[in-house]
């Protein structure tokens, strides 16, 4: 093999649906519709599976030639591993754990410069609800939950007042030189918008190298034309309710697509409190099951739908109306499908 990353299977490979499904439905909200083994072109199809910013993932090379598909793989993989060291709140060196630690981050990397003005970008054109500065409030509702007969009705008010204090992309301050927070205590989160972002990194890599067919699910999901017989990729919508099971599929062709919800993570055993936090008030996202959002970019499609778990419908058409390329399939809790395209 090119590369010694364990997670690399360049065998020839007919992965099942229900693998793709039930991959997705863990992190993202996404399942992907099998594609053939070998593509009618003559180019194989290169696997690799791992994980990215704590989520599964998984990259589709279409390539006519094993040994390069595999070093790009490499190259893929190297990128993804290089944005993590930046951006993840596990990695125990991460820039982004440095800059929560100490308040400020000396001569920050430009990947973490431009991550921080898209998400000033996405902060500003949804009136502030999309923030990462939101991570005060995931650290107190993690120690809240994580103490023994914990108070099932949250944390204490005074406690979410005090947290809510911190938020705020204004208390940010940031250029090439130097990432600085106003406020003691303060915190960063990328985890509505990293993992796009590293994807739409990715599918640059691959472009620059000359693919041209190809999937990548890094969490969120971009496709790199069409599928090698050029029909579209098939991409499922995830039935919150029902571990495994989708509700629509949708066809995608050089566009990304992403998917938040309250059920991909929660705090407490009856689901009212999850990941997705309103920076207004500190409560969650309860408005809809899931907001999957199509877009010509995976880092807008990414934050677009973390936002949208907190809008109300009319403000969701706003906002598609004004992204172009974009589209918004929301899941009400009864299952239903609204779409709404810009």
């Amino acid at each position: 093999m090119a590369t010694t990353d364990k997670n690399l299977d360049t065998t020839r490979v007919g992965l099942s649906r229900r693998r793709f499904i039930s991959i997705s439905a863990a992190s993202a909200g996404l399942g992907f519709i099998s594609p053939h083994a070998k593509a009618n072109s003559g180019s194989e199809l290169l696997l690799w599976r791992g994980d990215a910013l704590g989520a599964q993932a998984e990259m589709q090379i279409h390539h006519s030639d094993r040994k390069e598909g595999e070093r790009l793989i490499t190259l893929a993989v190297a990128e993804m591993r290089r944005l993590e060291r930046q951006f993840s709140l596990f990695a125990d060196q991460s820039a982004l754990l440095t800059l929560n630690r100490r308040g400020a981050l000396e001569a920050p990397a430009p990947d973490f410069v431009a991550l921080l003005a898209q998400s000033l970008h996405f902060n500003r054109i949804t009136e502030g609800l999309f923030d990462p500065t939101v991570q005060p409030l995931w650290n107190l509702y993690q120690s809240h939950f994580a103490q023994r007969e914990a108070d099932r009705s949250g944390p204490h008010q005074e406690k979410v007042n005090a947290a809510l204090e911190l938020i705020g992309m204004q208390h940010v301050a940031f250029n090439e030189d130097r990432v600085a927070f106003s406020k003691r205590g303060m915190a960063l989160t990328f985890n509505g918008i990293g993992q796009g972002y590293i994807t739409d990194k990715v599918v640059a890599l691959l472009r620059e190298n000359g693919i041209e067919r190809s999937l990548i699910d890094l969490g969120e999901t971009r496709a790199i034309g069409p599928r090698p017989d050029n029909s579209p990729w098939r991409i499922a919508i995830a039935d919150p309710a029902r571990y495994g099971a989708t509700l629509a599929t949708l066809p995608l062709i050089n566009r990304a697509i992403a998917t938040s919800g309250g059920y991909g993570f929660r705090f407490d055993a009856e689901g009212h409190f999850n990941h997705i936090f309103d920076p207004r008030t500190g409560l969650s996202a309860s408005r809809y099951a899931s907001v999957s959002i199509q877009h010509n970019d995976a880092t807008s499609a990414d934050a677009l739908a973390t936002a949208a778990c907190l809008l109300p419908l009319d403000k969701i058409a706003a906002l598609i109306n004004a992204e172009t390329g974009s589209e918004a399939h929301i899941v009400h809790h009864n299952g239903q499908i609204e779409i709404i395209r810009g």
